[in-house]
């Protein structure tokens, strides 16, 4: 195996020089990095290098991904982070073996039609400070799917369809503009971290507490006053929550007919402190029933 890196900041001849031994090792040639060296475009040569498993671009001044990658398709990594890219380039989807993509710090917009198509090996995507408004429907194609990460960007929405990567256990979508969540979040049955700070989320899905495997779960700096029924039974390790407007006020006598009402309760979960949960019950009756563990609120 041939590998040729340099991790400090050098002038341009240098960066071409260390292409050239790359080249000079051809198809043994393995790991590329080219960190820092102010390379603004991808060199077309790198298809001489069809044994390549990392290439690390990282830093430089890059808008586009050239058209040669297509013949890398034993790439297993590739760090475009802190360039200069408007979008996830539709090259993409010919790196069949590609494993873990970094690109984050550009200016991508928007995903390129067909990008994910030939990203079925996809463990870890790395998007984070970036200028997405919409996930594409096309994210479900990405099967092996484990780690996405979106935090700073522009997203109001999640689409559906991102609910659908079965592998998911870590997603991260902190400060966007999410406003909801999708109920059908209850299909990422192996996600075990969710990070949602400083959205405008105002309510969680109650699709959120068939999650048996989540652990943690940040929502820190949204607007949420109020958990769904089951949130109780999460087996959360950690839960931040700060910075939202949670409904906490002291319980008083509500005096009504015996009929049946839906009203809003607390309950202390088992594995959490306090926190305010919806739940249903039978009647006024029950509403001035309290317990250590329970009881009613209302407005008067």
């Amino acid at each position: 195996m041939v590998t040729f890196s340099l991790f400090y900041f050098s002038p341009k001849p240098m960066a071409e020089k260390l292409l050239v031994r790359a080249l000079k090792g051809g198809k043994n040639t393995r790991i590329v990095t080219l960190n820092g060296k102010k390379i603004t475009k991808m060199p077309s040569s790198l298809e001489r290098l069809p044994g390549l498993r990392t290439l690390d671009l990282q830093n430089n001044l890059i808008s586009k991904v050239c058209p040669e990658i297509n013949t890398l398709t034993q790439l297993t990594k590739l760090n475009l982070g802190n360039n200069l890219l408007e979008e996830v380039p539709k090259e993409m989807k010919y790196l069949t073996s590609l494993r873990k993509l970094h690109l984050f710090g550009n200016g991508i917009y928007r995903f390129a039609p067909g990008a994910c198509d030939g990203l079925q090996n996809l463990i870890l995507l790395n998007l984070n400070n970036n200028q997405l408004t919409q996930i594409p429907e096309e994210i479900s194609r990405l099967k092996s799917l484990t780690y996405l990460s979106l935090n700073h960007n522009q997203l109001d929405s999640i689409p559906k369809e991102l609910c659908f990567l079965n592998n998911l256990s870590e997603l991260q979508l902190s400060y966007n503009k999410l406003v909801c969540i999708p109920e059908e979040i209850k299909f990422l049955k192996k996600l075990q971290k969710l990070l949602l700070v400083r959205n405008n989320i105002e309510a969680l899905p109650e699709g959120l507490c068939h999650l048996m495997n989540l652990r943690t779960l940040d929502i820190a700096g949204n607007i949420i006053r109020i958990f769904p029924p089951g949130f109780q039974f999460l087996k959360l390790r950690e839960l931040y929550c700060e910075e939202n407007p949670l409904f906490l006020k002291q319980p008083v006598t509500a005096i009504k007919q015996e009929d049946v009402w839906s009203l809003q309760k607390w309950k202390i979960s088992r594995n959490l402190h306090l926190v305010p949960l919806r739940i249903l019950i039978c009647s006024y009756k029950c509403f001035n029933q309290r317990g250590p563990n329970l009881f009613g609120i209302a407005q008067v």
